[in-house]
């Protein structure tokens, strides 16, 4: 028996995507004027973000390359025998498998489909140097053209139906908002605090999404000098009258995610800590109010800047005020055209999601230690930004347990 180096594996019917045929349709059109705008004859996708917004299909790699390769009239996913029929079940194209009987077998795979001397379009913030060389040595292309930075811009700029989900995805966030609100208690721990959140949002996504898939929704929750980092993990720190903490709900949808962050404090706020937790909150409502169609985000972030520095704060800041949303993870980043920082000169448009997120880390030992942060999401409108989360901010909601 010849061992097959990839073949069709289309085990049982298509299921329910997060979007229709025709969205995926639109969004594939859009990547095909890129590469007719870049003379890239085909494009071969690698990364977890562009696969699940061209195909619906979000892969769990372990290790595994997966691929989607477009050309002007086929769009196929590339898959690792390991998931069996569940790829092409999930995406809205046509998918290959590829075997293990062979090194590089996702490579013939790709090449099967992509052909060979042609102008290649790849992700050159995603495929690594060894397996660019492989694109190289299998498609022996006549030239590679980065496709990632067209396919970034694409994806910043929300459809309706992206947007209904999102906006799905921030009221989720807040149910775990109010779950983890319910369970600080003095001497309850961080992780017990945080299941509670995870589990309220696991089963509102269920109810809401009967026909998604279900993975990776989290809570980071975390207290005292945890608070420090906006990605600290969670420990089993046992919580203390007094102590700042950081509440970060973040419910995924079929590779969506939202988020919802939150200063809280257990029993009662000292007045240091008050003051400054009251200017991150004014910071974060001026910032909120920057929000429109017409303003760069390098603007929005000046700006805030000059309100922090006005009541000597900035040098507390952390990181940038705000992110754009739709695909993205903790595993696979976000869209780094859409973030509110010095170096961005994207300038808002109505459709865009962005967050407000100003952070203020007070070090240890010093009156108000901890870091402060609030988060909202916006969507960018005609006028302005609406608002889409609901959990209330700042100290009159927020000192519990």
């Amino acid at each position: 028996m010849t061992r097959p180096d990839f073949f069709r594996f289309h085990n049982g019917d298509k299921v329910a995507l997060p979007f229709s045929a025709e969205e995926y349709d639109t969004r594939l059109m859009g990547l095909r004027s890129a590469m007719d705008a870049t003379g890239a004859e085909v494009v071969v996708l690698t990364s977890m973000q562009n696969i699940a917004y061209y195909s619906g299909f979000l892969y769990c790699s372990f290790g595994r390359p997966y691929g989607l390769v477009v050309t002007a009239s086929d769009a196929v996913t590339i898959s690792a025998g390991i998931d069996a029929g569940q790829p092409w079940r999930r995406c809205a194209t046509d998918n290959l498998t590829y075997t293990d009987w062979a090194r590089d077998n996702f490579w013939r795979a790709v090449a099967h489909v992509a052909g060979t001397g042609r102008a290649v379009g790849y992700e050159g913030d995603h495929l690594t140097l060894m397996q660019k060389a492989k694109l190289d040595a299998f498609l022996s292309p006549r030239e590679t053209l980065d496709i990632a930075p067209a396919t970034m811009q694409q994806r910043m700029r929300k459809s309706p139906a992206e947007i209904e989900l999102i906006r799905a995805g921030a009221a989720v966030a807040d149910v775990g908002g109010y779950a983890i609100r319910d369970a600080v208690r003095e001497g309850t721990r961080e992780i017990d605090v945080a299941m509670a959140g995870r589990d309220a949002m696991e089963l509102e996504i269920a109810r809401r999404f009967p026909d998604a898939e279900y993975r990776d929704t989290w809570v980071w929750f975390q207290s005292g000098l945890n608070t420090d980092g906006a990605h600290n993990p969670v420990t089993a720190r046992q919580l203390q009258r007094g102590d700042i903490l950081s509440l970060n709900t973040f419910p995924m949808i079929s590779g969506y995610y939202t988020a919802l962050e939150r200063t809280m404090f257990v029993g009662e706020v000292d007045a240091a800590s008050l003051a400054i937790w009251q200017a991150n909150v004014a910071a974060h409502e001026y910032g909120m109010s920057l929000l429109k169609p017409g303003t760069s985000c390098a603007e929005v972030t000046h700006a805030i800047n000059a309100f922090l520095a006005e009541r000597n704060l900035l040098q507390y800041r952390s990181f940038g005020y705000g992110h754009s949303f739709g695909v993205l993870s903790h595993y696979y980043g976000r869209e780094a055209g859409l973030e509110l920082r010095e170096d961005i000169d994207t300038v808002l448009e109505p459709g865009m999601v962005i967050s407000m997120e100003p952070m203020l880390t007070i070090p240890h030992g010093q009156p108000g230690a901890g870091g402060y942060r609030e988060h909202d999401i916006l969507i960018v409108t005609e006028t302005g930004a609406e608002n889409i989360t609901g959990y209330p901010y700042g100290p009159a909601f927020n000192v519990v347990g």
